[in-house]
């Protein structure tokens, strides 16, 4: 929700490109989680769906980075946002790598 927030300051001209990228990504980091989490019965998918939501997260600090870039928001904010999203990660990364603490049958 704070990069549909922020993005709403952003240029007009950005809404079908940075803010539509920066937002898609971001939301679907935890709709990957959310399906992997559904279909945990199946390690092979639950693996799947978290390698996806990984990726959507290291999408989304690019396209925090470009916005930065284009003075949109301050290194301040980048950096806040940056650290969540490498926490989110290593959280992605625990579920991959152990399974089984959330209900995934090996």
């Amino acid at each position: 929700m704070q990069i549909f927030e922020l993005s709403k300051t952003f240029p007009r001209e950005e809404k079908y490109s940075l803010i539509d990228q920066m937002r898609r990504s971001s939301r679907s980091v935890c709709a990957n989680i959310a399906e992997a989490y559904r279909k945990r019965l199946y390690p092979k998918y639950y693996i799947s769906k978290l390698t996806d939501s990984d990726g959507e997260c290291s999408e989304t600090i690019v396209w925090i980075n470009f916005a930065k870039d284009c003075k949109y928001i301050t290194g301040e904010i980048v950096l806040q946002l940056e650290q969540a999203y490498e926490e989110v990660g290593r959280l992605i990364g625990a579920m991959i790598k152990n399974p089984e603490k959330f209900g995934v049958k090996i």
